[in-house]
């Protein structure tokens, strides 16, 4: 039987909540350099060639295809939400991705073989609960790490510093998770602060929420 989420559901303009972990749960990201790497990565393949100083070496152009929402980047997991204009686009997207940093990583580390446990995992999200709450869970991560709920900002491997106005990144669209948050009018530092609120503040876990979540 396959595994949980291995079996993928691709559809045009689909949001979905991505995830793989290492091989053996091993960790992917040994120092601070190898997610700099990831991150760099992910930037060359969601900004526009004409705003890259950079040439992908996979020779695909996905900025038009797809988008980022957040992530997070653990030692030895990493979770994505992201959405697709096209059915193709988060196939295209993995594997130029997995491949780029297996191969820098395997060099790296001088290894061969697999790095990641099987294919990534995709999961549909289909209920606007789980659109809405997967962003808390994924900028939750490092609290396995240690950090307190009051601290997730001090971790430099996710997308939440975007989220609460510290960080500016042109490849994170974070709008359609904050619109949940802010008034008919502009968009206030008020309304950051209630998603930050969201996350830092809110009793109970998403992952009762995230019924279909499972990285084993």
């Amino acid at each position: 039987m396959p595994a949980i989420n291995s079996v993928k559901i691709y559809v045009e303009n689909g949001y979905y909540h991505i995830y793989n972990r290492g091989i053996d749960k091993r960790e992917i990201f040994i120092d601070h350099k190898d997610y700099m790497v990831l991150l760099s990565l992910l930037k060359r393949y969601l900004v526009p060639w004409e705003n890259s100083k950079v040439r992908p070496r996979y020779r695909i152009d996905l900025h038009e295809k797809i988008q980022l929402i957040s992530y997070c980047l653990m030692p030895n997991h990493f979770h994505l939400m992201m959405k697709q204009f096209t059915k193709d686009a988060i196939t295209e997207f993995m594997r130029a991705l997995t491949n780029s940093y297996v191969l820098y990583f395997n060099s790296r580390y001088e290894r061969i073989g697999p790095l990641f446990q099987g294919r990534y995992k995709a999961v549909l999200i289909e209920k606007e609960s789980y659109f809405l709450h997967l962003t808390r869970y994924i900028h939750t991560n490092p609290l396995d790490l240690g950090f307190t709920r009051s601290d997730l900002a001090k971790y430099r491997y996710s997308s939440y510093g975007e989220f609460i106005g510290e960080r500016k990144t042109e490849w994170i669209h974070f709008g359609e998770i904050l619109d949940y948050f802010k008034s008919k009018q502009k968009m206030s530092e008020q309304d950051i602060l209630s998603y930050q609120s969201f996350v830092e503040d809110s009793i109970g876990d998403s992952k009762e929420i995230l019924e279909t979540l499972s990285i084993d």
